[in-house]
Formats: C-alpha cells, structure tokens, sequence
C-alpha cells in the first residue's frame, strides 16, 4: 500500500467515523468498500447543457421570446420546460413525446393540414 492509498484510507475511515450511526449502518449495508466519500458530485440541473451548449433556461427563455406573450399561457410554458428539462436530461419518456410530437407535424403537413 503507498503512502497515498494508505492516507485515503485514513481520512475515508475519518470521515466514516464522524458519521451519525444511522449513515454509518446505511455505508456498510451496501458495503464499506464500495462507499467513495471523494467521488466527485454531479452537475446540478441548472447548468446542465444540451448539445448546443445552452442551459435549460437559456432554451426556454429563446423559444419563449419567439411567441408573443398573448399566444401561450403558463400550463404552454410550463409543459415546454418540462420537455426541454427531459431532452436535456436523456429522458426515454420525453423523447418519445418530442419524436411524437415531430412525426405528428410532418403527417400534418404531408396530409395538408398545416404549412410548413
């Protein structure tokens, strides 16, 4: 063991012990040496991005500004949010309402019903 394996073991031991017992007991319920006190924590949702680069606030806030204020109420905005937090998110269930949502539009333009 190298001085810095044996120091990381020393302060995940310290950290471990300066736990409440009840999170001690939930570490070693799913194994102490599986538990990573160090791993380092996940992105928080608002600054996430999509491809593009652009966060979830920053996709709302364009595709908003491109309707008129009139034309959308807060359940429309709020249901566009909720989709755009999926895709951003890779969300099985709001892909498959955005990849509905696109075949829908096309069939409608095809069939006649709307313009392109």
């Amino acid at each position: 063991m190298t001085d810095s394996s044996k120091d990381e073991a020393f302060r995940k031991q310290t950290i471990f012990d300066s736990m409440a017992p009840r999170r001690q007991k939930q570490i070693l319920k799913r194994g102490f040496e599986k538990w990573d006190p160090f791993q380092e924590p996940k992105d928080p949702i608002d600054i996430r991005q999509d491809k593009t680069k652009r966060t979830s606030q920053v996709l709302i806030r364009e595709f908003l500004q491109v309707l008129e204020s009139d034309d959308y109420s807060t359940d429309y905005a709020n249901g566009a949010f909720e989709i755009c937090i999926g895709i951003i998110n890779e969300n099985e269930k709001s892909q498959g309402m955005f990849d509905f949502a696109c075949w829908y539009q096309a069939l409608l333009i095809k069939e006649g019903f709307r313009n392109k």
